[in-house]
């Protein structure tokens, strides 16, 4: 009855946010919870050093984006592929997967490849229609490359460690460029795209990718810095997470690409963002905590193995109704949904936490580019300036020939999304 009302709230309009707080106000009266116990309880988890990680992490997406730098990372991955006839859909590709791992959400990697990039394909012959649908369905990397947003509160709301959830998705993530890249050049084979017809000895080549390497150095250094501290042990996510906003801050300031005033109006965004996620996590972990105590979550995990005793049968249950999350909601909102009511009938069901985790990121990435909600599809067409009619078509293609069989994988080999958190010793 209760996730009923959620989805009937958000069908209505209903903020998304609000939405959870009356599921758990609903799930407080229903099992007759006892409210001094349960908040702070979940305070306890609100007030926690590791939540500041994913408001800074926001606070670091906003900054690149407002700062432009974004413009050297893809005239660096240019200096290295551009001579490709397709080369500026692998560019697009490439350079949304390294942005999103600075920014560690799939809007603002939208917001800030797909405003340089969809003119400058279109400018090559790229149909616009083309060009919007490839940078929205490529937006997906912005939440499976690492640090992603999302999975900091799926480990938050699930238990497990920030940087192992990480670990799962960078498996998915590669596959993704690698088989985006080989969509893409199929995909504009017979499209007469402008080609630079200028040519380059080999020390010539050389040279200008040194220059366009030298120029993007400092950016290119940011996820080592905040990655490798994290994975190096150095810093926790949070250290890493303010290290990255300062030093963000510090090459926006030394290229002059920003001002005090810009730095300080994406710091009120990300706070405004953040308020309202922290509002979700807070209803969220209520609603986790009441079906814990209440034994909702082992019934549940109970039903779905007698009804289903196959491990496939569940994985494709799940899936479908993660997809159908995916389409109902953002992707953070369906990450918190996912962890605080499916996580506990998948790892029941046998499914790995960090398995799992994968499957989440790639199911729900699906689901925002899938219509009639498709978030950050009918973000993409707005950035791009193009009506649904042109972008739906190759979306269609992008999403279903590109992404499905990728969340197939996913779902059902887990060596991909294990084999990197074994690497790094969080699999034993």
């Amino acid at each position: 009855v209760g996730f009923g009302m959620v989805i009937v709230l958000i069908v209505l309009g209903t903020p998304i946010a609000l939405a959870f707080g009356a599921l758990a106000v609903l799930m407080t009266v229903w099992f007759n919870a006892d409210p001094s116990y349960l908040v702070p309880t979940v305070f306890i988890k609100i007030r926690s050093v590791v939540l500041l990680a994913g408001p800074l992490f926001i606070l670091l997406g906003n900054v690149m984006d407002a700062s432009g730098l974004a413009t050297k990372l893809i005239n660096f991955v240019n200096s290295v592929v551009g001579q490709i006839k397709s080369g500026l859909g692998t560019i697009t590709v490439a350079t949304t997967a390294v942005f999103g791992s600075i920014s560690g959400t799939d809007s603002a990697a939208i917001a800030c490849i797909g405003t340089i990039m969809i003119p400058r394909m279109q400018d090559q012959g790229y149909p616009r229609g083309h060009a919007t649908a490839l940078v929205a369905c490529a937006g997906i990397l912005g939440q499976l490359v690492p640090p992603s947003v999302p999975m900091i509160f799926y480990a938050i709301v699930s238990g497990n460690s920030i940087p192992a959830c990480w670990a799962a998705t960078v498996g998915p993530a590669i596959v993704m460029v690698i088989y985006y890249s080989i969509l893409n050049a199929y995909s504009v084979r017979k499209i007469p795209l402008k080609v630079s017809t200028e040519t380059y000895s080999p020390k010539q080549r050389v040279k200008l990718t040194a220059v366009a390497t030298y120029k993007a150095l400092p950016v290119l250094f940011l996820p080592v810095i905040v990655l490798g501290g994290i994975y190096g042990g150095i810093v926790t996510p949070t250290e890493g997470a303010c290290l990255g906003v300062a030093y963000t801050i510090l090459v926006a300031l030394a290229y002059r690409t920003v001002g005090l005033k810009t730095i300080w109006n994406s710091a009120i965004s990300a706070a405004v963002i953040s308020g309202v996620i922290l509002f979700m996590t807070f209803f969220i972990l209520i609603t986790s905590k009441i079906l814990v105590v209440e034994g909702i979550t082992r019934q549940l995990a109970e039903f779905v193995m007698a009804a289903s005793p196959n491990i496939y049968v569940t994985l494709l249950l799940l899936n479908v109704i993660l997809l159908a999350m995916g389409m109902m909601m953002d992707d953070l909102s369906g990450t918190l949904l996912a962890a605080a009511v499916l996580y506990p009938v998948a790892v029941a069901a046998g499914v790995h936490p960090l398995h799992f985790a994968a499957i989440v990121g790639v199911n729900l990435g699906l689901g925002t580019v899938t219509p009639p909600t498709a978030p950050m599809l009918f973000l993409a067409g707005r950035i791009g300036n193009s009506p649904p009619e042109e972008y739906m078509k190759p979306a269609m293609f992008f999403m279903w020939v590109g992404m499905l069989p990728l969340v197939i994988i996913t779902t059902y080999w887990p060596g991909l999304s294990l084999f990197i958190p074994g690497l790094l010793g969080f699999v034993h």
